[in-house]
């Protein structure tokens, strides 16, 4: 029986690898709107973070995710955010 390869990404707060499935990802749409994408199928620009309530506090006091996705990410996205952890 061949073992099936677990998909990992990496976290753009902490720089960790983990498996796709501990980690929430942000998309900008390419009609520059940010969703979260708990599919992960979603079309656009795509950014991970951990599922962890550190992680989210730091990430929104950095504003990393408005410099990887290159796009200003609104408090409602933030809220969303926490609400999914």
């Amino acid at each position: 029986m061949k073992v099936k390869k677990i998909p990992m990404r990496s976290c753009v707060v902490t720089r960790e690898k983990l498996p796709k499935q501990e980690l929430i990802r942000v998309v900008r749409t390419p009609n520059q709107e940010v969703i979260i994408d708990l599919t992960g199928k979603a079309n656009g620009r795509g950014a991970y973070l951990k599922k962890d309530l550190e992680v989210f506090e730091k990430a929104k006091k950095t504003k990393v995710l408005d410099k990887i996705l290159e796009i200003e990410v609104k408090d409602e996205i933030y809220e969303e955010l926490k609400k999914t952890l």
